[in-house]
């Protein structure tokens, strides 16, 4: 079974551009890996929300670990206007 996960960042107004070019670099490395089933971007302003679904539990664990995703989560820190959300879902229709 697939593991879905919704990722909701708020930018601060003036960091719109470093904000986007780090996700697409995020982006681009996450979708080469292995359990990468879904892994896209959508913005509405200064939000941007990834859409991501992963193979398996073994799969988001090693991502949860990887240096892209590190590097996007402390260079982001003074760029969001709140903490990243993070929901794990299961879809029920």
């Amino acid at each position: 079974m697939m593991i879905s996960i919704t990722a909701i960042l708020k930018s601060k107004k003036e960091n719109i551009e470093q904000i986007q070019s780090l996700l697409n670099h995020l982006v681009t490395e996450t979708r080469k890996e292995a359990a990468c089933a879904r892994y896209d971007l959508h913005n509405s302003e200064n939000v941007f929300i990834i859409w991501e679904e992963w193979k398996d539990q073994e799969g988001l664990d090693i991502h949860n670990n990887q240096s892209h995703l590190k590097d996007f989560i402390a260079k982001s820190e003074s760029l969001v206007a709140a903490p990243i959300q993070v929901y794990k879902t299961v879809q029920i229709l």
